[in-house]
């Protein structure tokens, strides 16, 4: 008769095995069969005492803990949030596993590579009542809109005003102000998934134009915002350990206005971006996040020329570094992405794509399907509305259009804000 502890670990694969070929929807739904199987979280009390074989026992059992709990991980991994801050309360060991700062990079690497852990959050201005609200809609197209979550402004329930200013892994920075004290606007780091929420320190101009940039500095294992002001004032660098904003040197060629048209910083290759601009004379800069240097990328003189007095931006598709331009030809409104495939390297700038669209006025990429087609916020002509739409036509998982709205691209990620600034 084969031994309990091997059944067991049979049991235990069988079901991995199932919740791996299956979607996650399905994969939720049987992986609530195993909090009935106490074996797989408690290690077995079924020891032979046999002394010829008891050694031999001794090896297998701790070979097989082991296995269950390598098994454990993998399945975890592999679901969504909203699960495992349910599963969090099976056992003891797997609340310590799921908050462990390990299997949450395990778990968001799996997460990055995942069309359903892609989503989209959205903060909109009901323009009856003028408040803001908060969405998350799926991006993937094996989810419909009745996935659609309503998500409180953090820590404000009655915000007057909540804009997402930019994200990273699943991270995202909210500026709110809120109706008692409406004169001062409030920075949140914010987790979407998890909804945990810290108060950022407040910068030295919270008021004036800004872009703002999120992002982890490998180098010194922390995460660190960057805002860069429109005119002549320093930008300011936040390391969320460090607790406080400070100053850094002005960009080397002194006065550079910056493009607020881009809505945040674009991050690739351990460097924020965005357009720089001196007397209609654009230029793309770059800011390690680590050493605190200066950087320009090369610009082909026909993208230059295309950006003069236009809206232009950079921004993160698919891991390279893009240029958009909005302007009009022949009263049409055009969206030009350029992408830079290989970073550095002035001559791999390939126009991606051009989009047309006579009813908009700027456009800013915000995701890329994995068919290739774009996700974009655009202004739209003659309206108040804001509106996301698709390179061929309008967003389908999110059909508002008549109202304000911001929002941008994010992956599911159990990452807490909490844990950041310590």
């Amino acid at each position: 008769m084969p031994k309990k502890g091997k059944i067991s670990i049979y049991r235990e694969t069988k079901l991995f095995n199932q919740i791996i070929i299956s979607n996650k929807e399905d994969a939720t739904q049987k992986f609530s069969q195993i909090c009935e199987v106490k074996s797989i979280v408690e290690p077995s009390n079924n020891y032979n005492n046999n002394n010829d074989t008891e050694q031999l026992d001794v090896d297998d059992q701790a070979m097989g803990i082991q296995s269950k709990e390598d098994i454990i991980m993998e399945i975890l991994s592999k679901l969504p949030v909203r699960s495992l801050l349910r599963f969090k309360c099976v056992s003891k060991f797997w609340k310590a596993l799921i908050i462990d700062p390990y299997f949450k990079k395990k778990h968001f690497n799996h997460a990055k590579n995942d069309g359903n852990s892609q989503k989209l959050l959205i903060s909109l201005l009901c323009l009856r009542d003028d408040k803001y609200n908060m969405y998350c809609c799926p991006l993937s197209p094996l989810q419909q809109v009745e996935h659609v979550q309503k998500l409180d402004c953090p820590s404000l329930p009655t915000a007057l005003h909540c804009i997402i200013r930019c994200c990273c892994d699943g991270l995202v920075i909210i500026e709110a102000r809120d109706i008692i004290d409406s004169e001062r606007l409030i920075l949140f780091l914010f987790n979407p998934s998890t909804r945990e929420s810290i108060v950022l320190p407040d910068p030295e101009f919270p008021w004036r134009p800004s872009l703002l940039g999120l992002a982890y500095d490998s180098t010194s294992g922390e995460y660190k915002i960057l805002k860069v002001y429109d005119g002549e004032l320093p930008s300011e660098i936040l390391a969320l350990k460090g607790g406080s904003w400070r100053k850094i040197d002005k960009h080397p060629r002194g006065i550079c206005s910056v493009s607020l048209a881009m809505h945040s910083l674009a991050f690739v290759h351990e460097s924020f971006h965005w357009i720089g601009c001196i007397s209609q004379s654009y230029f793309l800069i770059s800011f390690s996040i680590s050493t605190e240097v200066y950087g320009e990328i090369p610009i082909p003189k026909q993208m230059v020329t295309i950006m003069r007095g236009k809206h232009v931006g950079v921004s993160v598709l698919e891991g390279m570094l893009c240029v958009y331009t909005n302007f009009n030809i022949m009263i049409k409104a055009t969206l030009q992405l350029w992408v830079l495939k290989d970073y550095g390297v002035k001559e791999s700038w390939t126009l991606l794509l051009t989009i047309e669209d006579p009813m908009i006025v700027m456009a800013v990429p915000r995701y890329r399907f994995a068919d290739g087609e774009l996700l974009y916020w655009c202004m739209r002509r003659h309206a108040l509305a804001h509106a996301f739409r698709t390179s061929s036509g309008p967003f389908v998982l999110w059909p508002r259009c008549d109202t304000v709205q911001h929002g941008f691209a994010f992956t599911e990620s159990l990452i807490s804000p909490k844990s950041l600034t310590y």
